[in-house]
């Protein structure tokens, strides 16, 4: 049927209701729903993180975002104290008046042309990056072999213990978690599988199960659909953009002043297990998942762990692996310049302590959840870590910033390159145990053991249905 048919026959079926029913209850939900709006932004302008309870403050971060970005909000932060105000009085009239105030005033940010952002290239999309740079010839693994079984088993173990490590202490400075925590050697707490980087891999780890390596962003984003149910700041945007219809690659960038954030790069250590050493399709299969919610530097983060972890499967050496992965970045991107920076600093300094110092003061006009600060967090760790688990765990917590999405990644591609079954399995890995729990529709728990035999079962599956299609030709 038509539109207007269905709603000819819902009006002709109709019926009313007696007189004397109150309707008193219908009326009042629109005042429900307008206090749960004021609820929504109170907690954009503060919250704790789950886990670290480190305060962050949405709305004051999405100005310095657009900062960050090479526009003039001079005018949006003339506002920022008045709203922290309202906030602290639960004032919800002033706070949706203020906030709106804001965004409209980022929504019409100029350029602010002598910026050094505007220097660099901008990228949008998979072509504009591979345009750009030149992947070396991917070496030949066999997918099918119980040696890549293994490896991917000790990636996602690796991911796991860095998401648990990291998450009890996200959002703090190196100062500030020695002072507390003294230096961080293993869990603080009993560790959860409970984090956000998860829930989207599962997305697309269910999308390449469908479409193999043929996947598109559009698919990956219909499963976010599916099973995602909220998320933060780049995320959350992208999936209030794609239930309105807005596909990526413009879901990533529409009222998205978190579309450099560390989103992508959190989630992209998938796409280096199913492209292993083949970097070249890692980044281009992370690309396509980075536009659903980020644009330029942000998806450069994404297609960044994802060729960490690809490349893990065939070297040897973490510093090589940095090098190498640093150098298949696209250059002309302010992205490639502030991990060459990190790298610099790496080889300047004989420790990991004077080279994150420089690091982190170069960067702190970031936000400790854009990608930025976070990459030079994870090269000084892979560098000064010296292929040792646990060195490098204590580095990378540490380093502070966004850990669980740091250790993630950098844990997953070192379980990759080292020979993981010689790592401490009673204290890092025996404490995840084999059940991994998430905030998604489905998949609420599933298996250590069964995510692995997904990924290989799902990879191989990929890898014949192109083998089919290379004979058709």
């Amino acid at each position: 049927m038509k539109a207007w048919e269905y709603e000819r026959k819902w009006i002709e079926n109709a019926v009313p209701p007696d007189v004397d029913q109150s309707c008193e209850q219908d009326w009042l939900e629109y005042l429900k729903a307008g206090i749960a709006s004021d609820e929504k932004l109170f907690k954009d302008w503060y919250s704790e993180v789950p886990g670290s309870k480190a305060p962050c403050h949405l709305v004051v971060a999405a100005i310095q975002s657009m900062y960050n970005r090479g526009y003039d909000v001079t005018e949006a932060e003339k506002y920022i104290e008045a709203g922290l105000q309202a906030e602290k009085q639960k004032d919800g009239s002033a706070i949706q008046q203020i906030t709106s105030k804001i965004y409209y005033l980022l929504n019409t940010a100029k350029k602010d042309e002598n910026c050094e952002y505007w220097k660099y290239k901008q990228y949008k999309t998979w072509q504009d990056i591979e345009n750009d740079v030149i992947f070396p010839k991917c070496t030949a693994i066999d997918v099918f072999s119980e040696q890549y079984a293994k490896k991917v088993k000790y990636g996602w173990l690796g991911q796991l213990i860095g998401g648990a490590l990291g998450t009890q202490i996200e959002g703090y400075t190196t100062e500030n978690i020695f002072k507390k925590f003294g230096e961080v050697k293993g869990y603080l707490r009993e560790p959860e599988t409970y984090n956000d980087d998860i829930t989207y891999e599962l997305a697309f780890l269910q999308s390449f199960i469908k479409k193999g390596y043929d996947v598109t962003s559009q698919d990956i984003a219909q499963e976010w659909l599916a099973l995602i149910a909220d998320g933060y700041s780049a995320e959350e945007t992208a999936l209030y953009n794609l239930r309105k219809g807005i596909m990526p690659p413009e879901s990533g960038v529409l009222n998205n002043y978190f579309c450099e954030w560390i989103g992508a790069q959190m989630r992209t250590a998938i796409h280096g297990m199913v492209a292993p050493a083949n970097p070249s399709l890692a980044a281009k299969l992370a690309v396509y998942d980075s536009v659903i919610s980020h644009s330029n530097n942000g998806i450069i983060g994404g297609m960044f762990n994802a060729m960490l972890v690809s490349l893990s499967f065939v070297e040897k050496d973490a510093r090589e692996l940095l090098e190498k992965t640093i150098a298949l970045l696209p250059q002309k991107s302010e992205y490639a310049a502030v991990a060459n920076y990190a790298l610099e600093q790496c080889k300047k300094y004989n420790t990991w302590q004077k080279a994150w110092e420089v690091c982190e003061n170069c960067l702190k006009q970031y936000h400790w959840i854009h990608c930025y600060p976070n990459v030079a967090a994870e090269i000084v760790a892979l560098w000064y870590g010296e292929n040792d688990f646990e060195k490098t765990c204590y580095i990378i917590c540490m380093a502070g910033q966004d850990v669980d999405c740091t250790a993630a990644p950098v844990l997953n591609a070192l379980a990759i390159l080292i020979d993981f079954e010689k790592v401490d399995q009673q204290k890092y890995v025996e404490p995840i145990g084999d059940t991994i729990y998430t905030m998604m529709r489905k998949f609420q728990k599933i298996s250590v053991e069964q995510l692995c035999c997904d990924t290989v079962e799902a990879v191989r599956n990929a890898v014949n249905k192109w083998k089919e299609k290379e004979r058709e030709k």
